[in-house]
Parts: structure tokens; C-alpha cells; sequence
């Protein structure tokens, strides 16, 4: 368990999950404070992404507890009351994937705005100038009115980032934000990132093999490996005091 100083935004709790016979997630214990920025990282397979799609419940978790600001859920069977319940976690946690999922059929501001208003039921008249400020965070201002097959990967992601942040969420879950981009387009999102995490204090976590961003911005890191968290410590104890071959291994392998 993560020693955590009692203000933790995410708690996640002996989490299990099973896809038929194979089990994934091997009983995760983890907690991620206020303002903290956690990098996974490990092999593909080792349940990185599986983890942020339970604590999302975009996955349901065969077994154990998740918890995301004070929202508390079991796992197992998906009730009508649990529904609900699920419903409010996902409004305080914003998910950014691997391919953008962006709206083919709305503009940059339309992606933006549709979180406040279909869930939260904000007029468009008020959400509009939250969202205009949120893609110039992004460095977007300027197209706020283009559809997605006209931006690049990285312009799509921004957008995809700036509208998780307009639900206002306690905790941003980034599943290997960078893995679908051309190299060249990467910094611009991890710039982003960087931004949200020391200019905003955002509470972040991170599923990248980004090394580099790791070692800049984390607090944490935690290195995955068939299903359970292996290792973890700040980044200059995993780069410098790392204490498990396999994780060393992972290490020389992308750095």
C-alpha cells in the first residue's frame, strides 16, 4: 500500500480483474493524493490501462474497492443504483485515451462543451467561454471552430484533454496519451501535461513509456508487472535505486 497523508483522491483497494480464466489485476492496492502526479508504467499486458479503466469503470472490477473523491464503489455485479453511482465517479474523473475519441461530427468547442452540457446540464450560453479558455490552455484558441479531421493528432489530443478538464474533475487518468502520435507531435501534449501538473496542480495519473516526462514531473512511479505493482518509489529511486531486475530491465529496454 502507498503511504498516502490522508488526503488521497483516488483509493483503490485489493483490486482483482479477471477477463475469463486470466486475471489481470492481481489485488492493486494504491492511493494518489491531492496535486500528486503518478506515472504506470510497465510492459503491455501487465494491466496499466486496465487499471484506469476500473478506476473509470470502463471496465467493472471482478473484486475489490474503488474509491475517487469520497465516491466509493465495490466491484462485482453493475446494479441500477450502482449505475448511478458510477455516473457521478466519471464526473470527477477525467479520461484522456490513446486515440483521441474525439466527436467526428462537432467542432473543437463542441467537443468541449458537451460534457457540461449533457451531463451537468449547463447552457451552452455559459459553458461556451469556460471552453474557449480551456482550449487556449491547450494552445487552441485559435481552432475552436474546426472539425477533428482537420487537426493533427496532437491538436485532437489537446482537444481531447481540454475536454476532460471542462467536467471540472478531481483526478485526470492518461492512458498512453502519446502512444498514437507521430514523434514529432509528442512534446506538444506532454508540454500540456507538464502545465497541468505544475501550473495547476492537477492530480494526475499517467499510463506512459514516456521516461523523460516521468522523471520531470512525477512524484511517483509505479512499475507494473504481470498484474501487480512490482516496484515503485519517486523517479530518482527507480532510475537510480531501482531494486527488481525486471523492472531494470524495462528501464534499458526504452531509455
Amino acid at each position: 500500500m502507498s503511504v498516502s497523508n490522508g488526503d488521497a483522491v483516488v483509493r483503490v483497494t485489493n483490486l482483482h480483474k479477471y477477463f475469463g480464466p486470466l486475471e489481470v489485476l492481481r489485488g492493486i492496492d494504491m492511493e494518489v493524493d491531492g496535486g500528486e502526479v503518478v506515472v504506470i508504467f510497465g510492459r503491455s499486458g501487465s494491466g496499466k490501462s486496465t487499471l484506469l479503466r476500473c478506476i473509470n469503470f470502463l471496465e467493472d472490477p471482478t473484486d475489490g474497492q474503488i474509491e475517487v473523491a469520497g465516491i466509493r464503489l465495490e466491484g462485482g455485479h453493475r446494479t441500477r443504483g450502482k449505475r448511478e453511482q458510477i455516473r457521478r465517479l466519471r464526473t470527477h474523473a477525467g479520461m484522456v485515451f490513446q486515440q483521441f475519441n474525439l466527436f467526428p461530427h462537432m467542432t473543437a468547442i463542441q467537443n468541449v462543451m458537451e460534457g457540461p452540457v449533457t451531463v451537468k446540464d449547463f447552457k451552452p450560453d455559459t459553458v461556451r467561454p469556460m471552453a474557449m479558455e480551456l482550449l487556449a490552455r491547450v494552445g487552441l484558441a485559435d481552432k475552436a471552430d474546426e472539425y477533428p479531421i482537420r487537426l493533427s493528432g496532437g491538436q485532437q489530443q489537446r482537444v481531447a484533454i481540454a475536454r476532460a478538464l471542462a467536467m471540472e474533475p478531481d483526478v485526470m487518468l492518461f492512458d498512453e496519451p502519446t502512444s498514437a502520435l507521430d514523434p514529432e507531435l509528442i512534446g506538444e501534449v506532454l508540454n500540456v501535461m507538464k502545465s497541468l501538473a505544475t501550473d495547476f496542480h492537477m492530480t494526475m495519473m499517467v499510463v506512459t513509456h514516456e521516461m523523460g516526462f516521468a522523471r520531470e514531473v512525477a512524484n511517483r512511479m509505479c512499475f507494473f508487472h504481470e498484474g501487480v505493482i512490482l516496484e515503485e518509489g519517486t523517479p530518482d529511486q527507480i532510475f537510480n535505486e531501482t531494486r527488481f531486475p525486471e523492472t531494470q530491465k524495462f528501464l534499458d529496454a526504452v531509455l
